[in-house]
């Protein structure tokens, strides 16, 4: 009787694992990958009649003879199971363009991005958008600035902060609400925007102020408290961003005044100020309370030094700080003698620094040299052109190096999990762009992902986001230039471009397990420079090989000049001639960049507008410029002979008189 019950009992148990069996067999091989989960379920409801079957004695027999008859209802179950798994699974891969093939969902940011990932508009033309946070709640608070960064033009009416919300969940912002100071109020905006214990902090003018928000609102009703004052203006780089990390320590850049640290700044042959008294309240990080009003800046807070101008912030999950360096400019401008024309698009690299407190990170004494792998003594401290080390072996090397001249302008750590985990242990980094890479192709004007491993570049860079600029990479033709970087609630990643107020949102879809399909890698950062361009895009107009002469024959002609001496002038301006490239400040046409004024017109801010005049402003430079931010150094920074300085005059000269042009004799009379 007992043998007999344990055949029994085993008969039907081992039916039931083979009805099972069949029909595990029939989920594994006919389904997809999507429903492996459901799979592994059955496999454990199996496991559990397996489990019994060894417990129990021949007194539950009986409990087991049911499995005939429950064994039915439980694979419908099952069964059913799977049908909800399959059918979101198939719902799933229709809304999942990375996983179709299938266009993104309101795709109309024009982003290439790696496969399963989408992007939108989020919002557009709200001003220069610089920085920008994420509230708990999904919030996007922007900071956006005016002046002389971008030509003066008018601010956008109301307040530089702006409150982003998107109450209807389309991926678009549908409440757009100003605050804070106004052009009027004497506020130019800025760059530096954070958030801590629920409030927004914002940079203005000389000041970071606290901005507290009452329940319900988005936007403060209440005036700001300042919270630090006093911060340095004026020079190169008079923008603060800044990071509050989560005990409220509030970390500060304030970036150089000069691009390196010249007796005169931005002119040949200048030697640096040595020491360079500079140091002492620029080209560094400074901490603050965040958490304590009325701070005055001062010497004594700074935490570290020789960081030319560091933009970016990001912290890692282990709390280390990072920054990013925008490297020096026009090596071979200022030092030709000792750097070749090409060496200006590649030196020095752009960095990500570790920031460590009392750490000296080498500007204006070193640059990093990607080439080298190491950091060399700078030209105006009695640099060789990249063999010297001197003081710099005593300077801290960066955690990460990319290209010359991208400009880091934002980074952030992704700590969130809708990303695919390969994009967990690193930064983000928004390049604005470069302009010293000229007449060589401009480069940067995208978003990449650095990977990173206990505070140090673990792997290449990829190119995460691109296409902002459009067709052009240029800074006086990109349509969009990143700007700004951070992370929402939900995921999701915000870039702001500063050229036309614009703010992308970039989420996930899926359709790539680990998000490696579709990655460009970045280019090294010891690439080479390429070729010297003129037309980086195809004209639709198509190619016409004496389109050029065409329209030199139409130029006005100064007196003094003839057409030759202008089609000269044209090739010193796009530097393939002299090696003094004019197209990186003032356009390829003359027509003006944030850099640099426009030539085409009839305003001049150093002369009288004539041939003779123009020809005394290249000559001797503009050391201190009226609207713009950066000095133009004698003759260009090259040493241009005295015909060549009338040539370009010449050139100048002429494309300012082009509405006359068809009345100028073919030489002067």
């Amino acid at each position: 009787m007992v043998e007999d019950g344990r055949t029994a009992f085993a008969r039907t148990h081992r039916r039931c694992e083979e009805d099972f069996s069949a029909f595990l067999a029939k989920v594994l091989f006919e389904t997809k990958e999507a429903f492996r989960e459901a799979s592994l379920r059955l496999w454990y409801i199996l496991a559990i009649f397996k489990g019994f079957g060894r417990r129990f004695s021949e007194g539950s027999m009986q409990i087991f003879h049911s499995c005939k008859k429950l064994l039915p209802a439980v694979i419908a179950l099952a069964a059913l199971y799977v049908g909800n798994t399959v059918l979101s699974a198939q719902n799933q891969s229709k809304a999942v363009p990375g996983a179709t093939g299938q266009a993104c969902p309101n795709n109309d940011s024009g982003l290439k991005l790696p496969a399963g990932f989408c992007a939108t508009i989020f919002a557009d033309g709200i001003g220069h958008a610089r920085h920008l946070v994420v509230a708990p709640s999904g919030v996007i608070y922007v900071n956006t600035w005016s002046g002389r960064y971008y030509g003066n033009d008018t601010p956008h009416a109301g307040g530089f902060l702006v409150a982003l919300q998107d109450k209807a969940g389309t991926g678009k912002a549908d409440v757009h609400e100003r605050f804070g100071e106004t052009a009027q109020s004497g506020g130019a905006g800025g760059t530096g925007i954070g958030m801590y214990n629920g409030s927004i902090y914002a940079e203005i003018n000389d000041r970071i102020v606290r901005y507290s928000l009452a329940p319900g609102s988005i936007v403060p009703k209440d005036p700001p408290v300042t919270i630090i004052s006093g911060l340095p203006l004026g020079g190169d780089h008079p923008m603060h961003p800044f990071i509050i990390n989560a005990d409220g320590s509030m970390y500060v850049d304030v970036a150089s005044a000069t691009n390196s640290c010249q007796l005169k700044n931005r002119t040949l042959k200048s030697p640096g100020v040595d020491p360079c008294v500079e140091l002492e309240t620029r080209g560094g990080i400074w901490r603050y309370d965040a958490s304590k009003p009325n701070q005055a800046f001062s010497k004594a807070e700074r935490f570290a030094t020789g960081i030319r101008n560091g933009e970016g912030f990001a912290m890692d999950e282990s709390g280390r700080l990072f920054a990013t360096q925008h490297g020096r400019d026009q090596l071979h401008t200022n030092w030709p003698d000792l750097y070749k024309p090409d060496q200006e698009a590649t030196l020095p690299a752009e960095e990500v620094l570790l920031l460590k407190q009392g750490g000296d990170y080498g500007w204006p004494e070193c640059y990093y040299d990607s080439f080298a792998q190491k950091l060399v003594l700078a030209p105006e401290y009695g640099g060789d052109g990249g063999k010297m080390i001197g003081v710099c072996a005593n300077k801290l090397a960066p955690a990460a190096a990319f290209p010359a001249h991208w400009a880091p302008n934002g980074m952030v750590h992704y700590d969130k999990k809708e990303f695919p985990a390969r994009y967990r242990n690193g930064v983000f980094i928004a390049f604005h762009g470069s302009w010293n890479r000229a007449p060589y192709q401009q480069a940067g004007y995208n978003v990449v992902f650095q990977p990173m491993t206990d505070g140090h570049a673990s792997g290449a860079c990829e190119i995460f986001a691109d296409g902002f600029a459009g067709a052009v990479k240029s800074p006086d033709k990109a349509a969009h230039r990143p700007s700004g970087l951070a992370v929402g609630p939900d995921g999701s990643l915000y870039v702001s471009d500063d050229v036309h107020g614009r703010v992308y949102r970039i989420v996930y879809r899926g359709g790539s397990a680990d998000g490696a399909r579709n990655v460009t890698p970045c280019p090294s950062a010891s690439a080479p420079a390429g070729d010297i361009v003129e037309a980086p895009a195809n004209p639709p107009e198509g190619t016409h090989p004496d389109a050029g002469a065409a329209a030199n024959a139409g130029l006005a002609v100064p007196e003094g000049a003839t057409r030759e001496v202008v089609a000269l002038g044209e090739r010193i301006y796009r530097g393939q001639v002299g090696g003094a490239p004019c197209t990186g400040c003032h356009g390829d046409a003359g027509q003006g960049s944030t850099l640099g004024p426009d030539l085409t017109g009839k305003k001049w801010l150093w002369s009288d507008g004539s041939f003779a005049g123009i020809k005394k402003t290249i000559t001797d430079g503009v050391p201190q410029p009226k609207q713009y931010r950066s000095p133009m150094p004698a003759m260009g920074g090259a040493q241009l002979t005295a015909d060549q300085v009338s040539a370009v005059a010449a050139y100048v000269w002429s494309i300012s008189h082009r509405a006359t042009s068809a009345t100028q004799p073919d030489s002067p009379r």
